[in-house]
C-alpha cells in the first residue's frame, strides 16, 4: 500500500518526494506514459531496478491457441497477449567508469513529478557514486499527442563537486524477461522470446 509520504498533493501532478523500491510495480504503473498508440511504463531510464519493465504498441500483440479438455460451445479457441516490444526508453550511465544505479552509493535525492497537463514525467535525482563522485541527473519524458508514434526523453547529466568522465548509452533492449503471475486466472500468459530478429548488419 502506498502511504502518504510517498506522494505529494498537488493539483494537476502527481509528485513523488523520495523513491520506494519496494514500491516499484505501483510506481511504474502511476508515472506509465501513453496516447493511445504507444506506451512506456514509468521504468527508471537506467533499466535496474524494475518491477516489470515495459514498452507496448497498440494491435501489437501475439496469438496462442487456449486448449481444453473438453471441447464446448462458446469457449474460445484461441486468446491475445500484448507483446512488450524492444525498449528504447534505457540510458545507462557511468559516472568515472561507475554505473549510474540507485541501489548502490548514495541516493542524495529522487523526485519525480508527472505533469499531467504537460503529459511530461520529469525526474531529478543527485547521486554520490561508491567512489564518491557526486552527479546530478535530471530527465524528461514524454509520448506525442501530435505524432502518436514519437516518443522522447531529455536527458541530462551535471558533476557535483569536482569533473568527472560521463559515459552515456541509450539502449534497443528485446525480450526482457517479465515477471510471471501465478495463479490469478487474468493474467496474460508471458511468452518468452516473442521477439526474433530478420536481418542485422555490421
Amino acid at each position: 500500500m502506498i502511504g502518504a509520504d510517498v506522494f505529494a498533493v498537488d493539483p494537476w501532478s502527481i509528485p513523488e518526494r523520495e523513491l520506494h523500491l519496494d514500491l516499484l510495480g505501483q510506481t511504474e504503473s502511476i508515472f506509465a506514459l501513453s496516447n493511445g498508440h504507444i506506451g512506456l511504463r514509468g521504468n527508471l531510464e537506467e533499466g535496474e531496478p524494475s518491477f516489470t519493465p515495459g514498452t507496448f504498441l497498440n494491435s501489437f500483440y501475439e496469438v496462442r491457441p487456449l486448449p481444453y479438455a473438453e471441447s464446448a460451445y462458446g469457449n474460445p479457441e484461441a486468446g491475445q497477449t500484448m507483446i512488450n516490444v524492444t525498449d528504447g526508453k534505457v540510458i545507462r550511465l557511468l559516472v568515472n567508469d561507475e554505473p549510474f544505479d540507485v541501489r548502490y552509493g548514495t541516493l542524495l535525492r529522487h523526485e519525480r513529478v508527472l505533469e499531467l497537463r504537460a503529459g511530461v514525467l520529469r525526474r531529478e535525482a543527485e547521486w554520490v557514486s561508491p567512489a564518491g563522485q557526486g552527479v546530478r541527473v535530471r530527465s524528461e519524458r514524454l509520448v506525442s499527442f501530435v505524432q502518436r508514434s514519437v516518443a522522447a526523453i531529455v536527458y541530462e547529466v551535471e558533476p557535483l563537486g569536482t569533473a568527472a568522465r560521463i559515459g552515456v548509452q541509450s539502449e534497443l533492449v528485446a525480450n526482457e524477461p517479465i515477471p510471471e503471475q501465478a495463479g490469478d486466472p487474468r493474467v496474460a500468459a508471458a511468452l518468452h522470446g516473442a521477439l526474433g530478429g530478420r536481418a542485422s548488419h555490421a
